[in-house]
């Protein structure tokens, strides 16, 4: 496997909290790689130290072959970075930021690559239109854009869809799909469990922590027990009665409840006696296949 990145026991800490404490994993070339987890996981810190913008405090990792403490400008070169906060100028219009961001990466005679981005991006009718005047959807797509004029071998994407409405986060997710047939490494973080099924191989982080790293199919497959999806009401009574009563790992999804149960003949029928013992009432329970989110969830309990 052709790894373009490579991360070992990287550590990052601001004062006495350790954003990122002890990661280690890797990145294939031309994969889509989803760094997922909560705010405050570490996600950004570690972005910023693969980028270079923020040194470790300790371990190594190298983007590229290059190593991200001594051979920072050359990784520079050959990257692109989308940041969580928009960032680009808003008193320029959608060509005049791309050129801008041309002239910072040297590039030459750029015009037919910028007549392709937007094309690609679906801004062409949009590229007299002042930064500022663009909806959600569309700055991030111009930032996008930006980042891409250099052609750079792995993107960086910080949560790029966090705030954009469902239509452009939508399309956003057809850019990537195309990006990946160019050969494009991607690297993202997200905090969103859908998205991350999306990628060809993920990592769970809370608390500085990688708590799983592999493909979304085999992290779902490593769950122990079954997904019991119960219907119920009130469902915030019986989710309390769960909580509090049994050492059962419980999520709840409107008038729905996901359990997960180790000894599912056993299990339930316990269950459903002390609902029902309770006043609750069950309109229906079936199996569900697990969620990455139901994944999560439960190695983030069984972790604290």
């Amino acid at each position: 496997m052709n790894e373009v990145i490579k991360i070992e026991n990287l550590k990052r800490s601001y004062g006495d909290i350790a954003a990122v404490n002890g990661v280690s994993y890797s990145v294939a070339k031309g994969e889509m790689f989803g760094l997922v987890g909560p705010d405050g996981a570490g996600k950004t810190t570690t972005i910023r130290m693969l980028i270079g913008l923020i040194s470790p405090d300790s371990g190594n990792a190298e983007v590229l072959g290059y190593d991200i403490k001594t051979q920072k400008n050359k990784i520079k070169n050959e990257i692109g970075y989308l940041s969580q906060k928009f960032s680009l100028y808003g008193d320029l219009t959608v060509d005049e930021n791309i050129e801008f961001f041309a002239d910072i990466h040297g590039v030459k005679n750029y015009e037919g690559r910028r007549n392709e981005l937007l094309e690609f991006t679906r801004l062409t009718p949009f590229r007299d239109r002042l930064a500022d005047k663009l909806s959600g959807g569309m700055k991030q797509k111009l930032a996008l854009a930006c980042t891409l004029i250099h052609k750079p071998k792995i993107i960086f994407l910080d949560e790029p869809t966090t705030g954009v409405d469902p239509v452009s986060r939508r399309d956003f997710w057809k850019i990537l799909s195309n990006l990946l047939k160019e050969g494009i490494t991607i690297f993202m973080t997200t905090p969103y469990l859908d998205e991350a099924e999306r990628c060809n191989k993920v990592a769970l982080m809370n608390n500085g922590k990688i708590i799983s790293w592999d493909t979304p199919k085999n992290i779902k497959e490593s769950l122990k027990g079954q997904i019991v999806e119960i219907v119920c009401s009130p469902s915030r009574e019986a989710y309390n009665i769960i909580k509090t009563k049994t050492d059962y790992e419980v999520q709840m999804y409107g008038d729905r409840l996901n359990v997960t149960l180790q000894n599912l003949n056993e299990q339930y029928k316990t269950l459903e006696n002390l609902l029902t013992g309770n006043n609750v009432e069950i309109y229906d329970h079936r199996i569900i296949p697990p969620s990455l989110e139901n994944v999560f969830i439960y190695l983030m309990s069984k972790a604290s």
